[in-house]
């Protein structure tokens, strides 16, 4: 909190009131107090004049240091009381978030879905410079309905972002999570989605919306979608067909070749764009491998930023391989799927969990036509990508990545990287002042 700091100002301060004081009245009327001191020490101690002087000199900053902190402690605690009536420890991690989280790597990540906002959750205890890209081509549930009656971005993956960046109230999260029931319209609606919608119709503007959204569940870093205009996601299957919208894909029970997105030419948001160009990292994944993470990607010019940026591109790869969209994959073929839509240059290194499932999950995801993806690490190697590996499994009765043990792993390789990068550009000075040194000679 830097307090000592400014404690210790202060009592140089009260150093100096006190020594301009005793010139403004005279260091005789100081000799008499101190007179008066010797005497009552003398008279009940019998101990010589410098003894007597240093002890009552001692004994009295003591006495007033312990005055000083007693009454910096109780002021502070006023304001706090005023400012933050949550108490003491929400003033520490606020202090705590504003020197320390804003000072993090700028992290960039690119997605969708369930996935997006369980990684979320890890990263936003590391650092609060997070830009969170969120896919626009949902057209089911309660986020299709909002879309197909108010002509909006559907809003339910970019409410789940929100509620995983949020440091509010458990209360509030449920209140945004909380799906109405009944047989009414409001059936199946969540409140999160209604709120999001009711923000842009009274701003005018999605972005502005999500930005005024964020202030209210106190979210850390921002949610921007990767457009403001609603797309179409479309998936042709290698034997030809072509399949309509992100709902209906998973159901066609058929092998995806290419997923686009119409209209084509939609425009990205700036926002999105600038975060990726400045981010030290862009993080892919984890989530649907055509319906989350590759759909962004096929807006313009984001593909075009991501392969541009200087930042370290990684893909988290999937623990399990989805139904009716990545059957039978392996940790290679969801990476050369993204480098097939993006380009070569998109992804650098990839997350791959080799950690083994236990057998009666590995048995109930079976049952719904799921399977372990296996890290066919040599292959991944051979397109060029580095391979982490690491045991990224959460141990519930779901097999889903375990938010703090995947941001563990990202910032440890964000921060290796950043060290190497600096290490690199020493050299690079060292050479070069080297050089111009040859020269001069």
């Amino acid at each position: 909190m830097k307090f000592k700091r400014w404690l210790l100002l202060f009592s140089a301060g009260v150093i100096l009131v006190s020594l301009g004081l005793a010139i403004v009245f005279n260091y005789k009327y100081i000799g008499v107090v101190e007179e008066a001191i010797f005497r009552l020490f003398y008279l009940t101690t019998g101990n010589y004049y410098y003894a007597v002087t240093t002890v009552a000199g001692l004994t009295i900053v003591v006495l007033g240091m312990s005055i000083m902190l007693a009454a910096t402690r109780q002021i502070i605690k006023s304001v706090i009381s005023v400012l933050v009536p949550e108490g003491s420890d929400k003033l520490v991690e606020i202090i705590f978030e504003k020197r320390k989280l804003n000072r993090g790597p700028a992290i960039a990540v690119i997605g969708g879905g369930t996935g997006l906002s369980v990684l979320l959750r890890g990263i936003k205890s590391i650092t609060s410079n997070i830009t969170a890209i969120v896919t626009v081509g949902d057209d089911g549930g309660s986020s299709g309905r909002l879309r197909k009656d108010f002509g909006i971005i559907p809003p339910g993956d970019l409410r789940n972002c929100l509620v995983a960046l949020a440091d509010t109230e458990p209360l509030m999260e449920k209140l945004f999570q909380h799906r109405f029931g009944g047989s009414g319209e409001l059936a199946g609606h969540s409140f999160g989605n209604l709120f999001i919608a009711a923000m842009t119709e009274i701003v005018g503007d999605v972005e502005l919306a999500l930005k005024e959204s964020s202030k209210v569940l106190a979210v850390r870093g921002q949610v921007l979608p990767s457009s403001t205009e609603p797309v179409l996601l479309l998936a042709e299957m290698t034997d030809g067909t072509v399949v309509q919208g992100e709902s209906q894909i998973p159901l066609s029970g058929k092998r995806i070749k290419r997923v686009a997105i119409t209209p084509a030419d939609v425009r990205p948001v700036k926002g999105a764009i600038e975060a990726i160009r400045e981010a030290d990292a862009c993080i892919l994944g984890p989530g649907s491998l055509y319906t989350s993470v590759i759909p962004n990607l096929l807006v313009n010019g984001v593909a075009e930023m991501l392969r541009e940026s200087d930042a370290v591109k990684i893909y988290i790869c999937n623990v399990m391989t989805q139904p009716g969209e990545t059957d039978g994959y392996t940790a290679s073929d969801h990476i050369k799927a993204i480098i097939d839509h993006a380009g070569p240059g998109s992804i650098d290194m990839a997350i791959v969990n080799v950690q083994e499932v236990a057998p009666e999950l590995r048995e109930f995801y079976a049952q719904r036509g799921a399977q372990p993806v296996v890290p066919d690490l040599d292959r991944i190697e051979a397109m060029g990508v580095k391979v982490v590996k690491a045991n990224l499994i959460s141990e519930t009765n779901l097999v889903r990545h375990d938010p703090a043990r995947l941001s563990r792993t990202i910032m440890s390789m964000v921060y290796d990287l950043k060290i190497n990068s600096d290490r690199m550009r020493l050299l690079d000075y060292y050479i070069m002042a080297e050089s111009i040194k040859k020269l001069k000679d």
